[in-house]
């Protein structure tokens, strides 16, 4: 099988999956977008290439997009393969794709032991933050407060007070952490980038 006849094959499987959907017959569906019932069944299993021209009736009388039915099957619209990225005493990994829905991202970040941050790196910016330890203990300064954040722990907090994050301790410490727009650029560009 071709790229394209397997191509046309999901396609076809995304039109009739859609017409069962509403309820609708063979030739309900055929009717509302002047083809007819054979041609329409061919579309469906995959023996005949769709024309554009059909793909346009089929999907207007679906009442759905074009880029949904044909839209690729690979799984790089899925599956994120995040490639590390190294700073003094941090390694992040971006978990979600760059300039992401709702403005949010998500990375797993890894803090060395001894890499402790000093007071001008605290990093102060407009929204909120939230972070779950993965391993490791997290010192989170907030201000003048210190708070130890141990696995299976999370912590919110406004990004208006001064914070750092740091590993506790001897060992290493992960988070998964979620920003908004301004943490990421905060934490994840740096003031330089």
């Amino acid at each position: 099988m071709t790229q394209e006849s397997a191509h046309d094959d999901v396609i076809g499987r995304r039109i009739r999956g859609l017409r069962l959907a509403r309820g609708w017959s063979l030739d309900a569906l055929a009717a509302r977008c002047h083809l007819s019932p054979s041609t329409l069944s061919r579309i469906e299993t995959g023996r005949r290439r769709i024309a554009l021209d059909q793909l346009v009736r089929i999907g207007r009388a679906l009442g759905t997009a074009l880029d949904q039915l044909v839209e690729p099957t690979e799984d790089d619209d899925v599956v994120i393969r995040p490639e590390p990225e190294h700073r003094p005493g941090v390694t992040t990994w971006l978990l979600s794709r760059e300039r992401s829905l709702h403005g949010v991202t998500v990375a797993k970040m890894r803090i060395e032991p001894g890499a402790a941050p000093g007071p001008d790196q605290a990093r102060v910016h407009p929204g909120r933050e939230w972070f779950t330890v993965l391993s490791g203990t997290v010192r989170l300064q907030l201000g003048e407060r210190t708070v130890l954040v141990h696995p299976g722990e999370a912590a919110e907090f406004s990004t208006m007070t001064p914070h750092v994050l740091a590993a506790d301790g001897t060992a290493a410490a992960e988070v998964l952490t979620i920003f908004d727009q301004d943490g990421e650029r905060a934490h994840l560009r740096g003031p330089d980038r």
